[in-house]
């Protein structure tokens, strides 16, 4: 939001500087994003009268000017512009003097002839056409009546070109602030001054609005209100030049009196306007309804829209004429041959408004507004400064009244008036007075501890809205430093805690973290080698992706870390380890919300990767969350991974981890000229058999007995069905149980391999006796004799 400082000093006597401005409404809740002064990139360009015009006698378009500037002798100056007459008053760029763009003047000879500056056009002093309709656009900028003409005045101050523009940053919840007097009310409010708002009234006229205009709100759940008014004889010209200033200094260009009038009421109260052609209303009839399903409407912009039902529109008894609070139609614009208008003021469902604009994609000034909610009791209050302005410009004949179709919600919001529990909540010791002082400052009213709230701060709505209003007026910078009260000491959650001890684990493995978007592309579940009918192929399809390849909700994160070994690979990085912590998301339907499933992806490639390697850092953190006693399985039925070379981790029947070697297949979609390991852990699994607190074991007082075993079995046995059998059957002695040997050869039949382990026997009561470690050891010979699995020789 632009605010122009002489706008402000119509409702505020302001009197600190700029910089003083712009830091105190920082303070107080209104953030200044900077300010300007306009022109003031201009320099040494003052007002001059052309005395004399001699054509120039080595050029057939130049001219010879003698130009006074209110120096004793005249100044001349060579120009090739055609549109000058004796006696025109005109802006002189002096020697020496800057011009818009920072371009420097300096004096000089033109074929032969000295020239000590240069007229200058309005470009030249950084304006339009828009802001003198009167100059001619490509020639010298002849001041008109609505310019100072004292000779030797700086060019800024004679056309009024040297207002200071504040420029703020207005947060979403303050609309009552994209306004010249909800700012004024802030500025008021933050200096301690009267706040002079000037409250128009009802201008009286000819006829009765009623024989002109009716208004039906067919959506009163979209449209809080509708006033209309209507405008005879118009008289379409160009706007003064006061208006028409404080406008450009906004931001806004001039256009004609008619538009700039809702434009300037806009900027003043923060309330959109529109006017109508009455003659393109149909009926005589605004009808505030839904739109039809399919139904067309040509905007401003001269673009065909299709509506649907969900969007509100303005319409007349055959057709939609607007997009409610965004864009007019193409025949609701002013024309210059329109005659009679119907001025609209009317207050939108903000949401409904930002729903329409982005469906339709076409956000405007209006539409930006209306979204944040405005305040429905301000609508015949602009309205009739509309009139009033109407009048004062002589833009046309005012019919009397106005057409006022009223669905607002008319009850104030009230809160308790309790200084004692905003004093505890800032930390600070006002008196309930000074508490009322700073509320009634911004038009809040107090009266038996009841605090009514004025209808243009919809943002209030709790005890704690009350005490920014007091902190921000109170200054923050005077509220004293203490410590927060109130507030428990912050924990993380169980969940959060496993987090970090899974984080921690794997970076001691040696693995680094990565972090990979939620959303892939289709493409990827072939690179992976998928079925057709693999339930992980059904997924959740994002409504506006940012492209193909980004286009559904990943349902397993393997493709995400294998796109990442690949870049690694092409990279050249020899040895890479990774985890993340990764979301997978499981389609339940298109009206439901997807699971959200967190899982733990490793992978890995080069000298010192295998499956052994994977396997341990696997076990490593399952042994550090207090997961034990799990199974091992060998799987080959996985398309992603080789068959041979891959294995599940499961307890009690429940799927904790799958690992193993990336299939070659997989390898070659992926462009990985190496071998490359993945695991994919249910981190939910890992959650739910965690263990959170750990026995403590004293160091062995009593010696250790050492056995070693070897036995013979199928190859495709897992080495875990013998040592689980074996610490079965040996029981609490068994301290430790160690594979140390694998072999397959000559010596074994085929099919056969040879299993050797290293058991290591204690008790915590006494020292064993030989013969119960024998027995221990008949035991486990026993056990795995039942299985068929036979004591190698």
């Amino acid at each position: 939001m632009k605010l122009s400082k002489k706008w402000l000093l119509d409702y505020v006597d302001l009197e600190v500087s700029d910089k003083e401005f712009c830091d105190a409404l920082t303070l107080s809740g209104s953030k200044v994003e900077g300010f300007e002064t306009e022109g003031s990139e201009l320099s040494n360009i003052v007002v001059g009268k052309i005395l004399t015009l001699t054509k120039h006698e080595n050029s057939d378009h130049l001219w010879i000017c003698s130009v006074d500037v209110g120096d004793n002798e005249p100044v001349q100056i060579v120009t090739g512009a055609q549109n000058l007459s004796q006696g025109d008053f005109v802006p002189v760029a002096l020697d020496n003097s800057v011009v818009h763009g920072g371009k420097k003047i300096k004096a000089g000879n033109l074929r032969g002839a000295p020239s000590f500056g240069m007229l200058c056009s309005l470009c030249e002093l950084g304006l339009s056409i828009n802001d003198f309709p009167y100059a001619d656009e490509d020639g010298i900028f002849i001041l008109g009546d609505d310019c100072q003409k004292t000779l030797g005045l700086d060019i800024c101050e004679a056309i009024g070109f040297n207002d200071v523009i504040t420029e703020f940053e207005i947060t979403s919840n303050r609309p009552d602030c994209l306004s010249v007097i909800g700012l004024a009310r802030e500025t008021a409010a933050t200096f301690k001054l009267p706040f002079s708002p000037k409250k128009p009234e009802l201008v009286d006229g000819i006829e009765d609005v009623n024989d002109y205009l009716k208004v039906d709100i067919l959506a009163p759940d979209k449209c809080y209100r509708y006033v209309g008014a209507v405008v005879k004889n118009v008289r379409i010209a160009p706007s003064p030049r006061w208006l028409r200033e404080r406008l450009r200094a906004c931001g806004v260009r001039p256009i004609n009196n008619i538009v700039d009038i809702t434009n300037y009421v806009m900027l003043e109260y923060g309330q959109p306007m529109h006017a109508f052609d009455l003659r393109y209303l149909d009926g005589n009839q605004v009808i505030v309804r839904n739109a039809k399903d399919g139904e067309e409407i040509t905007t401003l912009d001269d673009t065909k829209r299709i509506l649907n039902s969900d969007m509100l529109v303005i319409a007349d008894s055959k057709k939609p004429v607007a997009v409610a609070g965004v864009m007019g139609g193409e025949y609701s614009g002013i024309m210059d041959d329109t005659t009679t208008i119907v001025f609209e003021s009317a207050c939108f469902n903000g949401p409904s408004v930002r729903k329409t604009a982005k469906q339709l994609g076409m956000r405007t000034e209006s539409s930006g507004r209306f979204e944040k909610q405005l305040n429905p009791f301000d609508c015949d209050t602009c309205l009739y400064r509309a009139l009033e302005l109407v009048k004062i410009l002589d833009a046309g004949d005012i019919v009397s009244g106005v057409v006022d179709c009223n669905h607002s919600d008319k009850e104030p919001k009230t809160l308790p008036f309790d200084p004692q529990w905003v004093n505890d909540f800032i930390g600070i010791d006002l008196a309930p007075s000074e508490h009322k002082e700073i509320l009634e400052r911004i038009e809040f009213s107090v009266d038996n501890d009841v605090i009514t709230i004025p209808s243009f701060r919809n943002d209030i709505e709790h005890q704690a809205d009350i005490s920014e209003e007091i902190a921000r007026f109170y200054g923050y910078e005077n509220i004293p430093n203490r410590k927060l009260s109130g507030v428990a000491k912050a924990t993380l959650s169980p969940s959060q805690i496993l987090k970090r001890k899974v984080e921690n684990t794997l970076l001691a493995c040696g693995y680094s973290e990565i972090s990979t978007y939620s959303f892939i592309s289709p493409k990827a579940y072939d690179k992976i080698c998928l079925d057709t009918d693999d339930e992980k192929r059904i997924c959740v399809t994002i409504t506006n992706p940012l492209g193909e390849d980004t286009s559904v909700m990943r349902t397993t994160a393997i493709p995400s870390m294998l796109d990442v070994l690949a870049r690694n690979y092409h990279n050249r990085n020899m040895d890479v380890a990774f985890y993340e912590l990764a979301t997978q998301y499981t389609s339940q339907g298109e009206n439901t919300l997807p699971i959200e499933k967190p899982m733990v992806i490793m992978g890995q490639y080069g000298n010192d990767s295998d499956f052994f390697s994977l396997k341990g850092a696997v076990e490593e953190l399952l042994y550090v969350v207090g997961i034990d006693d799990f199974d091992i399985e060998a799987v080959t039925d996985n398309n992603i991974f080789h068959p041979g070379r891959t294995a599940k981790i499961s307890k009690d029947g429940n799927q904790i981890a799958l690992l193993g070697e990336i299939h070659p297949i997989v390898l070659d979609n992926y462009e990985i000229g190496t071998r490359a390991y993945v695991a994919e852990i249910d981190f939910d699994q890992l959650f739910a058999l965690r263990v959170e607190t750990r026995s403590y074991k004293p160091l062995p007082k009593f010696p250790a007995t050492t056995r070693d075993l070897a036995f013979v079995c199928d190859d495709n046995i897992p080495v875990l069905t013998l040592q689980k059998a074996i610490s079965k059957a040996v029981g609490e002695i068994l301290e430790n149980i160690l594979l140390f040997d694998v072999y397959q050869g000559s010596q074994i039949p085929q099919g056969k391999k040879s299993v050797a382990f290293n058991l290591r026997l204690r008790s915590s009561l006494r020292t064993l006796t030989d013969e119960e470690c024998d027995k221990a050891m008949n035991n486990a010979i026993k056990a795995l004799g039942e299985l068929g699995i036979a004591l190698r020789d």
